[in-house]
């Protein structure tokens, strides 16, 4: 049996391969003088972000007097708001390939006294039907009939959407003027118009338990949930990078279905 080498059978893997490359070329003692000098930047990046983590775990902590039921057994929990409205036929496609990286890291979260939690406002049997179809295992909690996403500034309602004035992500929001191209298609495929669609909001939120009292401690929204993207942390090493045009992914059952 002949033996295939390293090079082959990644050059076998690469299927389309153009044959002119659009992007520079250069020696291997090139190449490590640059990646030497893209090194220096990628550890003053983590450096940086470690920076930022610390004061993240710095933010005062707000007790929540309001009652949320949440009985994780856990100290701290991680709550990804997760757009899926009453009137929702499926999922957010985005919040759906955040979910697809997040599902398996939710047993070493919980093994670490952290409970990872996904919260809308559907009815729990559409979620439930929704994470079967998926193959999720991450708890999943339905929010309808509570506050909790409006007090947490990650769903709106009509008359609020109509008249703007409410907050996301920190500022306030004028009268709703339609939704862009992305948002169209992502309500097409959540089987809704764009209005409801955009009336929900994706986010994280953080809670602390402690001495029988749970405090808020930290909520990021649009933008700033852009870091659990795990797909988006590959793409960002591949050769092309994101290489984006426009809205390109599915849910991950979709595509061999040309959806």
């Amino acid at each position: 049996m002949q033996a295939v080498s390293r090079r082959e059978t990644v050059a076998d893997q690469m299927k389309g391969e153009k044959t002119m490359i659009n992007h520079k070329t250069g020696t291997s003692e090139q190449w490590l003088a640059a990646r030497l000098e893209l090194l220096k930047a990628e550890k003053e990046l983590t450096r940086r972000s470690d920076e930022l983590a610390r004061r993240r775990q710095e933010l005062p902590w707000v007790r929540i007097d309001k009652e949320y039921r949440f009985e994780t057994g856990r100290s701290q929990l991680l709550v990804y708001h997760f757009m899926f409205g009453p009137d929702y036929k499926a999922g957010c496609p985005s919040c759906s390939a955040i979910a697809d990286g997040f599902d398996g890291i939710a047993v070493h979260l919980a093994n670490h006294d952290v409970m990872l939690w996904a919260v809308s406002s559907a009815p729990l049997a559409k979620l439930q039907a929704y994470k079967k179809r998926m193959g999720w295992t991450f708890p999943w909690a339905s929010s309808l009939g509570s506050d909790f996403n409006a007090d947490f500034s990650v769903a709106f309602t009509e008359e609020q959407q109509r008249e703007g004035g409410f907050e996301y992500n920190y500022e306030r929001e004028g009268p709703w003027e339609g939704a862009g191209e992305g948002a169209t298609t992502f309500a097409a495929m959540s089987g809704t118009d764009p209005a409801t669609y955009t009336r929900e909001r994706p986010g994280i939120s953080a809670f602390a338990l402690e001495d029988g009292v749970v405090y808020h401690t930290y909520s990021a929204y649009s933008r700033g949930v852009d870091g659990l993207w795990g797909m988006y942390k590959w793409l960002d090493r591949a050769p092309k990078g994101r290489n984006e045009t426009g809205v390109w992914w599915r849910r991950h059952d979709e595509y061999d279905k040309g959806a």
